[in-house]
């Protein structure tokens, strides 16, 4: 009983309380009277607007690309077609159709296949593919286990080469320029009646020859082999990468004061004295990383892949 009396308009009651959703019908189903409780007093879209900002990119997962689609989209960055190359360019050893991680390196060989298979490569991009010349006539050891590497971890094998010498933004020797502090790029070096090179101003009235060739160092981070053989002050510079030496006399011509190239010849030594221009030689291999890693960059922003650049150094 309860001790405080009731007078005469109450009534006595038995009260319950019903913690989360209200009592449901007969007939009906508890789950759904729940949810639809929830629903109701759920906030609104209004109340709390939803964040639409993407993840920063460390958190991203790459999302799969067609192999397809990214030789497509190299091939028109690239314009290989218009090359008569010494190589294969384009895909040179298929793997497979989707490809979440794409890996980039300087030249095909078993070193940087094993790297790429460690990395869960799908493609790998390299300058120097296993494709040279008119094809292949034979399969020796050598070709056979670097091809059963490739085959054993499902890695596709594309190579671009002098398409990625010359392009002007995405190439060797546009990059290398670049990152030497030059501007005013004009195309130098045909091949074949294709520009492959490119001479470059240095700001203002110049640098010293000896700045040059530090600078040289220091971006491509080899000791190069140099023949100072031009004028103290450099202003102009022609840049060929690789295996560019033979184009000292034509650099002199153009007007260039110097020419920074990869690997020099017996006969580099003579040319560079005889034309009066500086001959630098700063490692076939080390002036060919730029390319590649930046086209690597290119396709993980086209595409959103994961990109590694895989560098196996060479001192040549």
């Amino acid at each position: 009983m309860s001790p405080y009396p009731l007078n005469a308009y109450q009534k006595p009651c038995i009260c319950r309380v019903f913690i989360g959703a209200p009592r449901f019908e007969l007939g009906t189903s508890p789950t759904r009277t729940v949810r639809a409780t929830r629903l109701r007093h759920a906030p609104t879209p209004d109340q709390y607007p939803i964040r639409t900002r993407p993840p920063p990119a460390r958190y991203r997962r790459p999302v799969p690309a067609a192999t397809s689609d990214i030789l497509a989209e190299l091939d028109r960055l690239l314009e290989p077609e218009r090359f008569e190359d010494y190589c294969v360019n384009g895909l040179q050893v298929p793997g497979p159709e989707q490809v979440q991680t794409i890996a980039t390196g300087v030249s095909a060989h078993a070193e940087l296949f094993e790297l790429a298979a460690r990395e869960h490569a799908d493609l790998l991009l390299v300058h120097h593919g296993l494709f040279w010349g008119s094809g292949v006539a034979t399969v020796d050891a050598l070709l056979k286990r670097r091809l059963q590497m490739l085959f054993d971890a499902d890695i596709a094998l594309a190579a671009y080469h002098l398409p990625l010498d010359a392009h002007p933004l995405l190439g060797n020797n546009a990059l290398l320029a670049r990152a030497l502090g030059a501007g005013e790029l004009t195309p130098f070096a045909l091949h074949r009646g294709q520009p492959i090179g490119f001479i470059a101003s240095l700001p203002g009235d110049g640098i010293a020859a000896a700045e040059l060739f530090a600078r040289v160092e220091e971006v491509t981070d080899h000791e190069p082999l140099v023949f100072d053989a031009g004028p103290p002050r450099v202003r102009r510079v022609a840049i060929v990468s690789g295996a560019g030496a033979d184009y000292t006399a034509d650099a002199a011509a153009a007007g260039a004061d110097a020419l920074i190239t990869g690997e020099a010849a017996e006969r580099s030594m003579a040319q560079a004295r005889e034309s009066g221009v500086h001959l630098i030689a700063a490692g076939h291999h080390a002036t060919e990383t730029f390319g590649v890693r930046r086209l690597g960059e290119h396709l993980a922003e086209r595409f959103e892949l994961r990109h590694v650049f895989l560098d196996v150094p060479n001192p040549v």
